[in-house]
């Protein structure tokens, strides 16, 4: 399953998603955790010091390892330096799993412990010095957009993504690669604009979307959210003395988090594990192409030199099925 929050910032999203993250960890569910935001919180919010989380390596540093080993013996890529972020796989392409140990994974993940269960954790890495003034933030989540179009992930899978502020995630596909995205939002007009802005974006790619309403104080905020969301609104999220202790750096035991919001989570999985049974692994695969052959024509064909709709595998579709990855 891939799950994706989103928001403006300052909702709560990075919280809600470390809260979810911690969820599926104390029930042993097989999770990676993706920091894909331009401000990079996920790390300190799953438990993380200062210095650990500075030292997390960036996805995008590692792009070039990425492409190859993604690419592996499809013959319609000829090298690294031809792939794209929206490079869909094909025949010989090597596909990800959550589980497994690869290349990719060794690079670019690091497990973290908590309460006794790890999840691998991945960054795309933030603005450095030399990117000022000259690079684009989506280059860097590119390589979280190029993982997801490779991989292949079931049910008791999760990858849940932290995703970048406000509407800058319709910059590219990647936010047609989940299963279900949670907008976390406030009950105030901004928090809700965004939501109206992502609704009306997301409308023409089916995109799964619930609304977690957060901090909220009581019943009018609920009503609020109601009248402007609807029946999009999932949960609602108060103040948590829990949250508040982790956000010092000294959170309790898992265990230990109030049952108004244990209960949130539960319904965020219940919503989640429901959404596996509308998977259209065929409509997955026609938006990947879809927003290849667009990038391509846009910008693609120009930077690489190629033709890079010739990448376009017509015969393939990913799915639980697609042949295993082949060895390194």
């Amino acid at each position: 399953m891939k799950i994706a929050f989103v928001g403006k910032g300052g909702s709560g999203k990075t919280t809600l998603s470390s809260l979810f993250i911690r969820h599926l960890a104390a029930a042993r569910i097989p999770v990676i955790a993706v920091d894909a935001d331009i401000n990079q919180h996920l790390g300190a919010a799953l438990g993380l010091d200062e210095a650990e989380a500075a030292a997390l390596p960036a996805m995008g540093a590692h792009l070039p390892l990425i492409k190859d080993y993604l690419r592996g013996g499809n013959p319609r890529i000829p090298s690294a330096g031809a792939m794209i972020k929206t490079t869909p796989p094909g025949d010989g392409s090597r596909l990800l799993r959550v589980g497994e140990s690869n290349p990719v994974y060794d690079a670019c993940a690091r497990t973290v412990e908590l309460d006794g269960a790890g999840v691998r954790l991945m960054a795309t890495g933030p603005f450095t010095e030399s990117d000022l003034g000259v690079a684009c933030y989506h280059s860097k989540v590119g390589a979280v957009e190029l993982c997801l179009n490779h991989l292949v992930d079931g049910r008791e899978e999760y990858v849940v993504v932290d995703m970048t502020a406000g509407s800058d995630s319709f910059a590219s596909g990647l936010f047609t690669r989940f299963d279900m995205t949670f907008l976390v939002a406030e009950p105030t007009r901004k928090g809700v604009a965004v939501y109206r802005q992502y609704k009306e974006y997301a409308r023409d790619f089916g995109v799964a979307l619930r609304v977690v309403g957060n901090k909220v104080q009581g019943p009018d905020d609920v009503a609020f959210l109601r009248e402007e969301v609807g029946d999009d609104l999932l949960v609602t999220v108060g103040h948590s003395e829990w949250v508040r202790a982790m956000e010092k750096g000294r959170p309790a035991r898992f265990a230990y988090l109030e049952q108004a919001a244990r209960r949130a989570l539960e319904a965020l999985h219940d919503t989640a594990d429901a959404a596996y049974g509308r998977r259209d692994w065929e409509r997955y695969t026609r938006q990947m192409v879809h927003f290849h052959l667009k990038n391509a024509e846009s910008w693609g064909n120009a930077k690489t030199g190629v033709d890079l709709a010739a990448q376009v595998d017509p015969a393939f579709v990913l799915s639980e099925g697609a042949a295993a990855p082949q060895p390194v």
